[in-house]
């Protein structure tokens, strides 16, 4: 009769079970980022938004409306 070498026993967990680190978490795809236009303009009526190489403008208005435009 011949010994087999007992062979460890592995606990994988499955990654998308696995929890990240709190500076790798990042909101899930469906959830958006909200911030308050008042904090965005900080009391200016216009700001100008860099997005690639392109610039965007978002403008509030009198009527209290947010438009952006390229």
């Amino acid at each position: 009769m011949t010994m087999l070498a007992a062979r460890p026993q592995l606990h994988l967990t499955p990654i998308a079970a696995q929890e990240p680190r709190a500076a790798e978490r990042q909101p899930a795809p469906q959830e958006a980022i909200e911030i308050d236009s008042t904090r965005l303009l900080q009391g200016q009526r216009e700001l100008r938004i860099r997005h690639g190489n392109e610039y965007y403008r978002l403008r509030h208005t009198r009527n209290d409306k947010l438009i952006l435009t390229k």
